[in-house]
C-alpha cells in the first residue's frame, strides 16, 4: 500500500544530479487539498521537469569528443510511457491513481522514483 501522489511530490532520477518535484495539471481530484496524479502524469517538461545535469552515457547531451568523450550534460527527461504500476484499484477519473512505489523509466535509461509523495495523509489500498 503507497502513499497517494500529488502536486509538488519530489522525486530524483537514478541518472540525475539533484531532485525535482512533479507538476499535476488540477483535474478537479484532490489529495490534500493538492491536484492528486495519475499515471498519465508523465509528460517531460511539464509534469517531469529537469533533474539538473544526466550522467547517462545514452544522453547525446552528454556525449564529447575525444579524448573526454563523456561529461555530464543537462538533464531533459524523456519519458514515453506511463508510471507503474500505480494504483490499479484506485482510479481518478479514466486513470489509476499514481502511488509512491511508481517508477517511471526515461528513455536515456534512468529511473525516476518518488522520495517524497507531496502530501503526508491518504493512502492507497
Amino acid at each position: 500500500m503507497g502513499l497517494c501522489v500529488c502536486n509538488g511530490a519530489m522525486m530524483q532520477c537514478s541518472f540525475g544530479g539533484a531532485p525535482s518535484s512533479l507538476i499535476v495539471i488540477p483535474k478537479n481530484i484532490l489529495t490534500s487539498n493538492m491536484p492528486q496524479a495519475t499515471i498519465m502524469d508523465f509528460a517531460p517538461m511539464v509534469n517531469i521537469m529537469s533533474f539538473g545535469m544526466c550522467n547517462s552515457v545514452a544522453n547525446p547531451a552528454t556525449k564529447r569528443p575525444p579524448p573526454v568523450l563523456f561529461t555530464p550534460g543537462p538533464c531533459v527527461p524523456n519519458t514515453v510511457t506511463p508510471w507503474a504500476p500505480g494504483a490499479p484499484t484506485v482510479i481518478m477519473g479514466t486513470f489509476p491513481a499514481l502511488d509512491n512505489m511508481s517508477k517511471l523509466a526515461c528513455v536515456w535509461g534512468g529511473v525516476i522514483q518518488f522520495t517524497a509523495p507531496g502530501q503526508t495523509v491518504a493512502t492507497l489500498p
